[in-house]
């Protein structure tokens, strides 16, 4: 079974952390990875794009000249596409670029994710996290203690306000609680920082 070195907040071993093996030491599944997260970058689009058709603009119900005689085009509305202020071609309507995915795949994607952490050694479990103050200088105290740098992923088990307030404002780190945290915020990181029981709540739910 892995096991992970368990840190305090001064960067001090506390003891040793075994980690399940169905959470932490599964095969990679890049399918499963690239379905995820395409799905939640799509999911993150507005999709509130909206432009005017030629029957939805404004005016252009007369016809311009009489159909024969002028020596001109013919011409029967001046919200046809070819005209100055008028309708847009296949105008873009609001719409959701949702896409489904099976929960189990969602569920293999964040094993495969977090599992990929550990065995790259990107992964620093901490025995709490606990800051007196929301100030900047708390966590960056802490993560400078456990050698934490690059992109910061930092998991809380439930949502913390000191240390969320506390990362808000660094560059680089993001602190989330474990149930909101996506797997392409897990992929993109390079650095992640977990609670002991944030890991507990992962061995629960993605057992």
């Amino acid at each position: 079974m892995p096991s992970v070195v368990l840190l305090n907040q001064l960067g001090e071993k506390v003891s040793e952390l075994t980690l399940s093996e169905r959470v932490f030491d599964v095969k990679d599944h890049q399918q499963a990875i690239y379905d995820t997260i395409v799905a939640e970058l799509a999911a993150m689009r507005q999709g509130t794009q909206k432009a005017k058709t030629r029957s939805e603009v404004s005016g252009g119900g007369r016809k311009p000249w009489r159909q024969k005689g002028t020596g001109r085009a013919r011409q029967g509305t001046i919200r046809a596409p070819q005209w100055r202020g008028g309708g847009i071609v296949f105008a873009p309507t609001p719409r959701t670029y949702k896409l489904k995915v099976n929960k189990k795949v969602v569920r293999l994607a964040m094993r495969c994710a977090l599992s990929s952490k550990v065995r790259e050694n990107s992964f620093i479990a901490l025995d709490q996290l606990v800051l007196e103050s929301y100030k900047t200088k708390g966590l960056v105290q802490v993560l400078a203690n456990v050698n934490a740098s690059g992109k910061v992923l930092v998991i809380t088990k439930e949502e913390n306000g000191n240390v969320e307030l506390a990362g808000r404002n660094i560059a680089n780190v993001l602190v989330q609680p474990a149930s909101r945290v996506s797997v392409y915020q897990m992929m993109n990181a390079t650095c992640v920082v977990m609670t002991q029981d944030a890991v507990a709540y992962y061995e629960e739910v993605l057992k």
